[in-house]
């Protein structure tokens, strides 16, 4: 991270003054404006954000346990250095330098003591942010989209968090830190520019899946396994062997795939096999056969026909169509 930025950062707050003097407790009237009397409470936007602001950046206060809490936003944490442990709907999240958290408005969450030397931001999100981020996905299946679309429904009745451990990921890693640089330094039509960076973030942790960890449970989590292994072995990964490590009858799983996402194993893998090789046209020098090899097509006639059928247009004209769209420097 920038190192004038760090230092920043690592200031002691007027809030963290207070505690260090010997208020060892969570001002809760600096997060809620309603009965803050309860075991739980919720922390409101309205509080964090100025009116008319979508996003804002929050230095995560240190040297204190924050109490069992909900939010009326969607909150991401990064984490800049040092480590902090968090228990979210029960679950124990330790949260590394490097590190993605995302928590929907209904997680129950609780942060224990933070020394001077773990610095973390939280991203104050409110969900209609979301919208141009959820343009730039594709519609191809994914957790990470479905957690997003949860997110903009009201009951939040999917995966309470999302733990991403991208520290060695460096395109999502300077993502991020332009996130919170742009932010932080009050950049002007920052709105635009931090939704189109927070799309292309989503479209990079679209590609780190495997480092995702959830409190899924039940039909969810199944749903997600399934998705991660497409993700990792969408070239050559057959429904038997996703049977065999699941540990399920394989025509079970192959119905219970159809009920739960719509679309057959055999679908899924193809869409997520040509929204890749619509990547590498787009963006690589490799011939369209290579293309095809790549994301696991060996007969070029078959990947030609259902190329064209997805995106009613050849390989070839698709890589010239992307080309003319791409303005030169």
């Amino acid at each position: 991270m920038d190192r004038h930025l760090y230092d920043e950062l690592k200031k002691i707050t007027s809030e963290e003054k207070q505690i260090l003097s010997g208020n060892a407790r969570v001002d809760r009237e600096l997060y809620s404006t309603g009965n803050t009397d309860g075991d739980i409470h919720t922390v409101e936007a309205r509080k964090l954000l100025e009116a008319g602001k979508l996003i804002e950046l929050r230095k995560h206060t240190r040297f204190v346990h924050f109490p069992r809490h909900t939010h009326d936003y969607v909150e991401m944490i990064y984490m800049c250095s040092g480590s902090t442990r968090q228990r979210i709907n029960g679950h124990d999240v330790v949260l590394s330098e490097g590190e993605l958290l995302l928590l929907n408005q209904k997680a129950e969450h609780e942060i224990f003591p933070a020394g001077e030397d773990d610095i973390a931001v939280n991203f104050i999100i409110l969900p209609e942010f979301f919208d141009q981020v959820l343009r730039m996905m594709t519609d191809e299946a994914n957790a990470l989209r479905d957690f997003v679309i949860d997110c903009l429904q009201s009951d939040c009745a999917g995966a309470g968090y999302m733990h991403f451990k991208v520290a060695q990921i460096l395109p999502v890693q300077n993502l991020v830190e332009n996130l919170i640089w742009s932010i932080h330094n009050h950049q002007p039509n920052r709105r635009s520019m931090n939704q189109m960076t927070m799309g292309l973030l989503f479209l990079q942790l679209m590609n780190h899946m495997d480092r995702m960890e959830t409190d899924a449970v039940g039909e969810e989590q199944l749903v997600i396994s399934v998705l991660r292994y497409i993700e990792e072995h969408y070239r050559d990964g057959e429904l038997t062997e996703l049977a065999q490590i699941l540990h399920y009858d394989i025509s079970w799983l192959s119905r219970e795939i159809r009920r739960q996402t719509g679309r057959t194993y055999t679908e899924l893998v193809q869409e997520k096999r040509l929204n890749q090789a619509a990547y590498l046209l787009a963006h690589t020098a490799m011939s369209v056969m290579d293309v095809g090899m790549a994301v696991g097509y060996e007969n070029q006639s078959y990947f030609h026909r259902i190329f064209q059928k997805q995106f009613q247009m050849t390989p070839r004209n698709y890589r010239m169509k992307a080309r003319e769209s791409t303005p030169t420097s």
